[in-house]
């Protein structure tokens, strides 16, 4: 029944509606079945959907990339102690040596082999700074591994937006969601990636049980938990290190890395996520948008929501079963009524790119020659850099005007109907050209100089043609030939 779904939606009262959707980072089709029909149908209703991060932008991708590595030069090595530096190789190599068990045969049905999704996720490793080892080593567990090649919840709807020609955007660039994460001291990062470190190695050990897991993020979500504290884990990408266990001075540090997080990659994005909204509502009020930010960013204290509210925005939330754009949603917010606000950077939009999915509904992913794009991190900001690294392996391409590759051209050669000369033969794919009749028998017309009787050999075999003769009239009929298959159809 729709009205005991969970609902993740709110309205911001305009005309045309706005919506405020939150997302979780895992499977789409985990959770696809525990949306609304209000939700999915307010997406659908919209003109342009904006994300945290620009998906389709080429700068995001390469700023991700540069965000994440040491300095030109220095190597993982170098900047970690020796013990904790061999302690995350072993750790490693764990996970390399686990990894063909764990894939599922769905995986491998899709063409995904265990050293590929390796390297997808932890290639260059040892380039990488600490604290991004820190988040690449919490996404290394049987669970996420188990869940590659499913598109997340909200890449999946960013490639529904781009196939159904939205305009799609973002409202954060990538240093104010990659900066902050670089911002740890040395000694926070260390104890970080120490901490990180101790709890998989107790998993492996079986002498720990894992204090959040996906799974829990998924029933939390499909259960509508509207106050679960999980789903700010799930939006500052970072584990909780807070625990009673910790001696005195630790817990001190612990205490400060989630204080830092909390204020960084919540607090702080929700306030300029909130009056981007607002810049781009009023900058565009004739337009219907699609918000669709991590359910941590509209849940707790001082969210997105609290942000439009003490500017003067409606926003309510729309429990399931409750049809959009109703009377009570077709009135404009005060807010909309008065001055724009600070000016803020651009929104970029990107160009529209349609994809291959046919519609807004789970789905088996089609087999494609290309490997899978989804081989994602839970953390958004590695789903974008590999989202990005795929998009330029789907260019359109014009069915008439395709350029002919030469292994292409030798496909078409043997599968060709045309009928070919009966001087060109084709025999295991391979091309043979016989000298035809008219040359042979010019060749047998030509005046022979006279010269001494040589001794004939007794071999029964026939006589060799001279090459010299037949040179140029076989390499033009080659010629025309080959030139004849490459004529546009």
């Amino acid at each position: 029944q729709q009205g005991e779904l969970n609902s993740f939606l709110w309205t911001i009262r305009r005309d045309p509606p706005a919506y405020l959707f939150g997302t979780i980072h895992v499977p789409y089709t985990r959770v696809w079945d525990f949306i609304p029909d209000n939700s999915k149908a307010a997406f659908h209703a919209s003109s342009s959907v904006y994300f945290e991060l620009d998906l389709t932008d080429p700068y995001t991708i390469s700023g991700l990339a540069s965000c994440q590595m040491l300095p030109h030069g220095e190597n993982l090595q170098d900047v970690l102690p020796r013990e904790l530096y061999r302690r995350l190789k072993r750790h490693l190599d764990y996970i390399k040596l686990m990894l063909p068990h764990w894939m599922t045969p769905d995986q491998r049905g899709k063409g995904l082999y265990a050293d590929y999704l390796f390297n997808a996720i932890a290639g260059n490793w040892e380039r990488k700074r600490p604290v991004w080892v820190m988040l690449m080593v919490n996404s290394l567990t049987e669970t996420d591994i188990r869940s590659r090649g499913v598109p997340v919840l909200d890449l999946y709807l960013a490639q529904e937006a781009e196939r159904m020609k939205k305009k799609t955007g973002a409202v954060e660039r990538v240093e104010e969601q990659c900066h902050p994460l670089n911002g740890l001291n040395f000694s926070q990062v260390l104890f970080a990636l120490n901490q990180t470190l101790l709890q998989h190695e107790s998993l492996r050990a079986g002498s720990l049980q894992a204090p959040y897991t996906t799974e829990d993020l998924i029933k939390h979500y499909n259960c509508g938990d509207l106050n679960a504290v999980i789903f700010n884990h799930d939006t500052s990408q970072v584990p909780n290190f807070i625990n009673t266990t910790l001696p005195p001075h630790e817990q001190v540090t612990a205490q400060e890395i989630d204080s830092y997080f909390r204020q960084e990659l919540i607090y702080k994005r929700n306030e300029r996520m909130g009056r981007r909204v607002m810049s781009l509502l009023r900058e565009n009020r004739d337009k219907s948008f699609f918000f669709a930010f991590g359910a941590g960013h509209f849940l707790g204290n001082n969210t997105v929501i609290d942000v439009l509210r003490q500017a003067g925005f409606e926003v309510e939330h729309t429990p399931p079963g409750q049809p959009i754009g109703n009377s009570r949603t077709t009135k404009t917010s005060p807010a909309l009524e008065g001055p724009s606000v600070t000016a803020l950077p651009p929104v970029q939009l990107s160009e529209q790119v349609p994809l291959a999915s046919p519609s807004l509904k789970p789905q088996q992913m089609e087999e494609e020659d290309s490997l899978s794009p989804h081989l994602l991190l839970p953390d958004s900001i590695s789903q974008l850099e590999e989202f990005g690294r795929q998009k330029k392996w789907h260019k359109k391409q014009h069915k008439h005007h395709r350029q002919r590759q030469f292994n292409d051209l030798w496909v078409r050669i043997e599968d060709s109907t045309t009928t070919l000369p009966s001087y060109i033969r084709i025999t295991n794919g391979y091309l043979t050209v016989k000298p035809p009749i008219w040359i042979s028998n010019q060749l047998d017309q030509r005046p022979r100089p006279e010269r001494p009787a040589q001794p004939q050999p007794t071999s029964s075999a026939p006589a060799s043609l001279p090459w010299p003769s037949v040179t140029f009239p076989l390499c033009m009929a080659v010629a025309s030939f080959l030139l004849n298959l490459l004529q546009p159809s």
